[in-house]
């Protein structure tokens, strides 16, 4: 018999996920159905959400050649059955307090810095690069961890230097660039291109750099179909780019800038957002998303 949730101990709650102890050494990992954007978390919910979250990352996990935070199968014994399928048992791990990013190509914060600076997070970069320009090789664009509702801020190699030391930044950086190619190239063989992402990273009781949170998932990473880019203009995309799109267009009638939260998402944005989320899972991993454990048919 499964343990119910309320057997655990509620650790922390962020925009998207909620932390449980199970005990001194692991933890239960659960994505919900909640969006962010802009640093709001939206009163509307994307249906099934939490669950394509978690078997992206699940499939990821098992893809690329770095050591993670799994600490069981996703129908493991130890997870509630109200969070089946989109719950993780994960090893407790001491988190690092960078945001590891990686971009292939010039798009969102790393345009915006471009275009004021020539550069992304002190990294020089040729002159006229447009809106989704690709690099000739990713570069390694850290930021900041911000508490919840702040924002994240963009930093130089030499602050993550700073931060955590020099040896663990160099292996940092190495890391995080290394599991964007490995994701990158087999996303475009699907016809995908993940344009950038962003890990989160702890360290294990041995010392090791462990790939922790999520990995590849829509919420993390941008895609966009490799069959549609034309450089210079915004893409189609598979991730939460399609929320923020309707919420600084003419149809939400909301100001980003001012002080009032988001309006709701319409019934066809959500539904469509989750289509595309289920998409770009279906396209990547070569799975149904409808034989993922937890769902209803």
């Amino acid at each position: 018999m499964r343990p119910a949730l309320s057997d655990y101990q509620h650790l922390a709650s962020g925009k998207v996920r909620e932390l449980y102890r199970i005990d001194e050494d692991h933890l239960l990992f659960v994505a919900t159905d909640r969006i962010s954007a802009y640093d709001h978390i939206l009163e509307s919910h994307i249906p099934d959400k939490g669950r394509v979250l978690t078997a992206m990352s699940v499939f990821f996990f098992g893809l690329v050649d770095a050591p993670n935070h799994l600490a069981g199968p996703p129908d493991d014994d130890r997870i509630p059955d109200e969070v089946l399928g989109r719950a993780l048992v994960v090893r407790r791990l001491e988190m690092l307090p960078v945001e590891a990013v990686a971009r292939g190509y010039l798009t969102g914060s790393g345009l915006i810095d471009y275009q004021q600076t020539g550069a992304v997070c002190g990294i020089g970069l040729p002159s006229g690069l447009v809106e989704a320009s690709r690099f000739d090789e990713p570069i390694f664009t850290p930021a900041s961890k911000a508490d919840l509702g702040d924002h994240d801020v963009n930093i130089t190699f030499d602050e993550v230097v700073a931060s955590i030391g020099d040896e663990r930044a160099e292996e940092l950086r190495e890391r995080t660039l290394q599991i964007y190619r490995q994701g990158a190239e087999h996303a475009l063989t699907k016809g995908i291109i993940l344009a950038d992402t962003k890990f989160e990273f702890g360290v294990d009781a041995a010392g090791e750099l462990t790939l922790a949170d999520e990995v590849f998932t829509p919420d993390s990473s941008r895609y966009w179909a490799a069959e549609d880019y034309v450089e210079g203009q915004v893409q189609n995309s598979f991730d939460k780019q399609f929320v923020r799109n309707w919420l600084t267009g003419p149809d939400s009638g909301w100001d980003r800038h001012g002080d009032q939260p988001p309006p709701p998402l319409p019934h066809e944005i959500a539904e469509a957002t989750r289509a595309r989320y289920i998409e770009a899972y279906e396209r990547i991993s070569g799975l149904r998303f409808d034989d993922w454990i937890g769902g209803t048919a």
